[in-house]
């Protein structure tokens, strides 16, 4: 976003990537406006001193009365988003009128995302990806850790980024772990943390396992973005994980001298890859 006197609207799930970006508009002055989704956003992220409001995911049509009532001229949607069954969702007019309209196309998050990115844009409110607002959030390529991965880490890094490549591209998860070769478990619909956890069970002896997280391929930027932070390394390292293996310049690290830190103290590697030059 060049002009910081647009109006950003962020619509915000869970995590501590909205509180962060939050942070970051009213330090710099950019004019902003919170969505706040019900049972996914952190209240406590929330008091009198943040322009908000709260919707339920399925009130579309409240969510745009309030976007125009802001006067919002960018959105940004970032936070982890709990996938609701059609009992759960409730939906508005709008909310039925946006899944009518794309119908076979929601099997997968991507379709229902690049769809609704559409539909927000059909309101003449343009779409922005969090790292056009906090570019430093971006990973860098190469070692971030003191710790370096050795040849079979490599290997396993390798091997993972060929499985999340094939397996993105069928719109099925951005994670996968990864240990001697062995793929212990590939990202579904519980999300990154649960992937390691479950993995834990599968895991050999010897050296332990990787995890290669990826933007998918063809993924639109400006929405969700594979994202890593504190919480990952203390799953990975719980899970006899060595390291973390993520999409330089396509994936988020949240808090990132932090994550450093941990995965220093832990004797873990954080690197930043690209892809294309793994699988050469």
């Amino acid at each position: 976003m060049s002009d910081n006197k647009r109006k950003l609207g962020i619509i915000a799930g869970g995590g501590s990537i909205p509180k962060m970006l939050i942070d970051y508009v009213k330090s710099n002055q950019i004019p902003y406006f919170v969505l706040a989704i019900e049972g996914n956003s952190d209240r406590a992220h929330f008091d009198e001193t943040v322009n908000h409001k709260w919707i339920r995911i399925g009130q579309a049509g409240t969510g745009f009365k309030f976007l125009k009532d802001e006067n919002v001229q960018d959105v940004v949607m970032i936070g982890t988003i709990h996938r609701p069954t059609l009992q759960e969702l409730v939906p508005d007019l709008r909310t039925a009128a946006f899944f009518a309209k794309i119908g076979l196309k929601a099997l997968g998050d991507d379709g229902i995302l690049r769809a609704l990115v559409k539909e927000i844009e059909s309101e003449n409110i343009k779409v922005v990806g969090v790292h056009e607002v906090m570019p430093e959030l971006l990973t860098k390529e190469g070692l971030l850790t003191k710790t370096k991965p050795d040849k079979q880490a490599l290997a396993d890094i390798k091997r993972g980024v060929e499985v999340d490549l094939t397996l993105g591209a069928l719109d099925v998860g951005q994670s996968v772990v990864v240990q001697q070769g062995l793929v212990l478990g590939v990202e579904g619909i519980e999300g990154t943390d649960m992937l390691i956890k479950r993995c834990k069970d599968y895991a050999r002896k010897g050296a332990g396992g990787v995890l290669v997280k990826l933007r998918k391929p063809n993924q639109d930027m400006r929405i969700d973005l594979p994202t890593i932070g504190v919480k990952t390394i203390e799953n990975a390292h719980k899970s006899g994980l060595r390291g973390v293996a993520v999409h330089a310049g396509n994936a988020l690290i949240v808090n990132e001298q932090e994550v450093i830190k941990l995965a220093n103290k832990y004797k873990m590697f954080v690197i930043g890859v690209n892809p294309a030059e793994m699988i050469k």
